[in-house]
């Protein structure tokens, strides 16, 4: 795949405040403390009966975090953070200068001169450049102003491509997309790859909806995952049942051309269980890359 950039559509909530780790750290899944200028984080809020709210990539700008988040529910995240600062030193604020773009295709981690591995992070002017800290298949994700991301892959000689492609790309690594692929107060993370995509730290101290993540990992309590397909046909759409002969065992949260990210019950793959499909075409499992 040649190396090649599309903005997405996001929006940047800053958190600042002398305050703002020790606030964040009782509220969010992964470990705040990972986060410095050179690592970014993947992460989740959850109810406090651990179910899904929002997921953000966190990143540092100078004393300042900066949550990548979704455009059209990023004044939820806001007002929901809001409630729990009290007298804590914490400011939320929109960035509307900033911009995210991702960079994605053979080699596009070395062309940004970044270090592999997921989560690594660095700085050219004011834009910040990391490895997606999910899956570093997905490559690299920019966040600027957007004239000077728009320099500097002029710069590297990177090119447009429309935005189906990166799309694409995140469905075969079944990398969801928000609440595109996650019903907000009733998905749980380890249904949805969250804790495959490096959300959920498993070491830190109490963060709300904490103890529902616990007892399903380690009582065995996971009953379904998002799964990504391929069909012979660009049938799909959201919402389609996922069936397993005549009984329907899932749906479809994301289609792009003939690529479904879908959840599915994790009983419909065991051993003699009917290939499961959709109504109009079969459908081919990807195989996981992790």
């Amino acid at each position: 795949m040649p190396i090649s950039y599309t903005e997405l559509s996001r929006d940047i909530l800053e958190i600042s405040g002398g305050d703002q780790r020790s606030f964040l750290q009782g509220l969010i899944s992964q470990d705040i403390g990972k986060v410095t200028p050179e690592r970014s984080v993947y992460s989740t809020l959850l109810t406090p009966q651990g179910k899904y709210l929002h997921d953000f990539i966190i990143m540092q700008e100078d004393d300042r975090l900066i949550f990548d988040c979704e455009k059209e529910r990023s004044d939820d995240l806001a007002k929901r953070l809001s409630r729990f600062k009290l007298r804590a030193d914490v400011s939320l604020m929109p960035r509307s200068d900033m911009q995210v773009f991702a960079v994605f295709g053979d080699g596009a981690i070395e062309k940004l001169d970044l270090a592999p591995g997921e989560g690594r992070t660095s700085r050219i002017g004011a834009v910040l450049l990391t490895v997606d800290p999910r899956h570093s298949a997905l490559c690299c994700r920019l966040i600027g102003p957007a004239a000077e991301v728009q320099a500097l892959l002029t710069e590297r000689d990177i090119q447009l491509a429309g935005f189906d492609a990166y799309e694409q790309l995140r469905i075969s690594l079944g990398v969801p997309d928000g609440s595109k692929d996650l019903e907000i107060e009733k998905s749980i993370l380890l249904e949805s790859n969250i804790d495959d995509l490096h959300g959920i730290d498993w070491e830190k101290g109490c963060y709300m909806g904490q103890e529902l993540t616990a007892r399903t990992k380690y009582r065995g309590l996971v009953k379904r995952g998002l799964f990504a397909f391929e069909t012979t046909e660009s049938v799909a759409k959201p919402g389609d049942p996922i069936l397993s002969g005549e009984k329907v065992v899932g749906e479809v949260r994301s289609a792009n051309g003939n690529l479904v990210l879908a959840s599915v019950r994790i009983d419909a793959f065991k051993d003699h269980a009917t290939p499961v499909s959709l109504e109009q075409a079969p459908l081919h499992p990807i195989k996981s890359s992790r």
